[in-house]
């Protein structure tokens, strides 16, 4: 009985620690696949001049799959010109990363603009657990 009592009280320890862990994880592949996204619009860039032909889907691919918790969306920055960009990671709605948003734009300004359990948002860098400052 005691030991059932130790592994319970165990389990309430680790358990919230571990969902807190894999939050983190997949805000790291967020940020990581907007990173990655912006080195390849840079890259288009010094083909194209531009950031691509259309407001709403800039020049390059988006790593958006079925089995990410994030979905990605890229569009033409200030003043509607394809001279620059803004990048944005949306948590799947339904899914467990539902009410995280982070953004970048082609001036490598990151922004947390929603995030479950911050206060004072937008902020302007990307956090990863609640707390977090910039």
């Amino acid at each position: 009985m005691i030991t059932v009592a130790i592994v319970g009280i165990l389990g309430a320890i680790a358990y919230p620690s571990y969902t807190d862990y894999i939050l983190r994880s997949r805000i790291g592949e967020a940020t990581g696949d907007l990173s990655a996204t912006r080195v390849r619009l840079e890259q288009f860039y010094q083909d194209n001049r531009n950031y691509g032909s259309t407001a709403a889907a800039c020049g390059v691919a988006l790593p958006n799959a079925a089995n990410k918790p994030f979905i990605y969306s890229c569009n033409w920055g200030a003043g509607g010109s394809n001279q620059s960009f803004l990048l944005q990671a949306t948590g799947r709605p339904g899914g467990a990363m539902e009410g995280y948003v982070f953004t970048l734009d082609n001036n490598n300004a990151r922004a947390t603009t929603a995030f479950v359990g911050a206060a004072g948002l937008p902020r302007a860098c990307w956090i990863s657990k609640r707390g977090d400052t910039c």
